[in-house]
């Protein structure tokens, strides 16, 4: 994470933040009293084909009474990854949000400018993080995440998601969204499916735009957290400054056993990062049918093309037979907000 950290920073310093339409298909809510029916084509962004075929095949066949690979609907646990997985990531969100708290802060409090590393993100000063490497990094997220209230917190988070736009493509960030994910988050629902979001970025700003950006209750959300301490006087709960758990990579594992308690039977995740391999690799460890899925960032001119230096996320995939999404051809079409 701290090098996703580092190279958006750099990013962000470059980009300016600065086609409008209508989401196709909005999230459905988490429903899991019931099982529902998807008339017609359950993923239309999807092209025909291998993939798509395989993903209906393993949806049929696991929630089928009778069938010997039925998955009892208490089992049928599903878990995405966020950045690069449900949306865009080339800039990171979460760090969009670590500089727009900056402005903020600093606009309360103008002295905080003459301070590091407020200073540094004022003046657009990427020597300062490229010298100061990780402990800068940390530093700015701890700065700008912490030593607040919750409820002050998810405040902001809200007004931030309100009045953010994406560079470089200058929309509102809820249209970064992909749309065939979107539609597979309804189907795998709509199938008696519990649906996560197990990210590498901070629990809580992920929280905020769950429900709203893709159905999924904020109890169903596993991410990087801060230490809690429990304020009596104000009885509020305070967030420090020190990471609780680092949720990405080995971590993911950790964190779903922490929140969920139970290993995902679909587990779906993105190549860039190494991040979601270790979530996958435990996904597939499940004593039940499962199936793992790896988003391929190979398209430029719809998205962005960017491959890990040591292949390592399509190495395992191809070493463990997962699923690959082939961005290019498999998708038709990326974001919600086309």
């Amino acid at each position: 994470m701290i090098r996703k950290i580092f190279f958006l920073l750099v990013i962000l310093f470059l980009l300016s933040s600065c086609k409008k339409s209508d989401t196709l298909i909005a999230p459905s809510s988490e429903n899991h009293k019931s099982e529902s029916v998807i008339t017609g084509d359950p993923l239309p962004s999807w092209n025909d084909g291998a993939l798509k075929n395989d993903i209906i095949a393993y949806v049929e066949k696991v929630t089928k009474k009778g069938s010997p690979d039925f998955i009892p609907i208490e089992n049928r646990i599903a878990t995405f990854d966020n950045d690069g997985t449900l949306w865009a990531e080339k800039p990171y969100v979460q760090e969009l949000f670590a500089f727009y708290r900056v402005q903020k802060m600093v606009e309360s409090n103008p002295e905080l400018a003459k301070k590091q590393p407020f200073k540094a993100v004022v003046e657009k000063d990427k020597s300062y993080f490229e010298k100061g490497g990780e402990k800068a990094l940390i530093e700015l997220v701890a700065t700008t995440h912490t030593g607040t209230s919750e409820d002050e917190f998810e405040n902001a988070v809200n007004t931030f998601f309100k009045e953010a736009k994406y560079p470089p493509k200058n929309v509102p960030i809820k249209q970064i969204r992909y749309q065939p994910q979107l539609e597979l988050l309804n189907y795998l629902r709509a199938n008696g499916f519990k649906t996560y979001i197990v990210t590498g970025g901070t629990i809580e700003v992920v929280r905020a735009i769950a429900q709203d950006f893709y159905g999924i209750p904020k109890n169903q959300v596993v991410g990087t957290s801060f230490k809690y301490k429990y304020d009596g006087a104000k009885n509020t709960v305070q967030r420090e400054s020190a990471l609780n758990h680092f949720n990405d990579k080995e971590g993911k594992p950790v964190g779903i056993q922490l929140h969920i308690g139970q290993r995902p039977v679909f587990a779906c995740g993105n190549e860039g990062g190494s991040g979601d391999i270790a979530m996958l690799k435990y996904s597939q460890g499940n004593k039940y049918p499962s199936f793992q899925l790896l988003i391929n960032h190979n398209d430029s001119l719809r998205e962005f093309k960017y491959q890990e230096k040591d292949n390592a996320s399509l190495n395992a995939a191809s070493k463990n037979k997962w699923h690959v999404v082939n961005m290019k051809e498999d998708w038709k079409k990326v974001f919600a907000g086309e």
